[in-house]
């Protein structure tokens, strides 16, 4: 998220925080112009962010709160929040190993198994109205994962990066045939997954302690399958491990590997939409893939 100043306020990173934990704030070090460590009466260290968008905080914590229900993979604990700020635990700093992706991998398995209520299912007092980054995504609940992420992941953004000249007509055509084609391709029906929703690398961090932690999650009920293409998208550290891991928890239906363009095209249509161009060709590479 990116900063924003509250209506009427000038409030800082550390007010925020001592006001939303009630403890005093020894201090503060700014990471970027919405994110600053600071540290509490006694030595802790916190994360405080502050939003950019309306219900932008809202839904991140909700999303750190239902992933965290789920006991599997590790995330912030939420300490304070509002509707400009957030505060949550840091992650103390590690080093990726193959050991840490093993066990991410089942962790993340155990997220998914946990659940949600609907395909597109915001998490408990979530908005409806959420983020993925810095674009908007709307939460609405449906039971056919097909025709939800062709209407609701997918079509949303192809239109906008169309209307905003960053993918051509043409180029759009070769998404909509692979959305045509999407409940053939998609494989066997598989209930609603509690997914991160924007599970990149810069949102997977490998802590001390051999254990990795998941921030910033634009969390909702989805297909297990689109975590994965994610991660795959822009790499994680021992992937391969994390996989072995995921498939000794729970095993991927047959032909996963072959819808991962499929499922890339959600994230690669929104950074489509908020960085330009350059990513419009992987997104139609994506859609071909997808089509076969």
């Amino acid at each position: 998220m990116t900063a924003r100043t509250a209506p009427g306020s000038s409030e800082g990173a550390g007010a925020a925080a001592a006001r939303l934990t009630g403890r005093s704030v020894t201090a503060e070090r700014p990471l970027s112009p919405s994110l600053a460590e600071v540290t509490l009466d006694g030595g802790e260290v916190v994360m405080v962010k502050r939003g950019d968008a309306a219900g932008a905080v809202r839904a991140e914590a909700a999303g750190l709160r239902w992933l965290g229900a789920a006991d599997a993979v590790a995330v912030p604990a939420v300490r304070g929040q509002d509707e400009d700020w957030l505060v949550t635990d840091r992650v103390p700093a590690g080093r990726p190993d193959e050991g840490a992706a093993v066990r991410f991998g089942r962790e993340l398995a155990a997220l998914h198994a946990a659940g949600a209520p609907a395909f597109g299912a915001a998490p408990p007092g979530g908005p409806q109205e959420a983020f993925i980054g810095l674009a908007p995504m709307r939460n609405t609940p449906a039971d056919d994962w097909p025709h939800w992420y062709a209407q609701h992941r997918v079509l949303p953004y192809l239109r906008r990066a169309v209307d905003d000249g960053t993918l051509r007509t043409a180029e759009a055509a070769v998404v909509e045939r692979a959305l045509e084609r999407l409940p053939a391709r998609a494989g066997p029906a598989e209930p609603p997954a509690r997914l991160h929703g924007d599970l990149w690398n810069g949102n997977v961090l490998w802590g001390a302690g051999g254990r990795v932690r998941l921030i910033d999650p634009a969390a909702h009920g989805g297909h297990r399958e689109t975590d994965l293409a994610m991660l795959r998208l822009f790499g994680c550290p021992h992937l391969d491990r994390v996989l072995e891991g995921y498939q000794e928890a729970a095993p991927l239906a047959d032909g996963w590997a072959d819808r991962v363009g499929l499922h890339q095209l959600f994230p690669l249509l929104v950074h489509t939409v908020l960085f330009g161009r350059g990513y419009a060709g992987q997104a139609v590479a994506a859609a071909r893939t997808a089509v076969g």
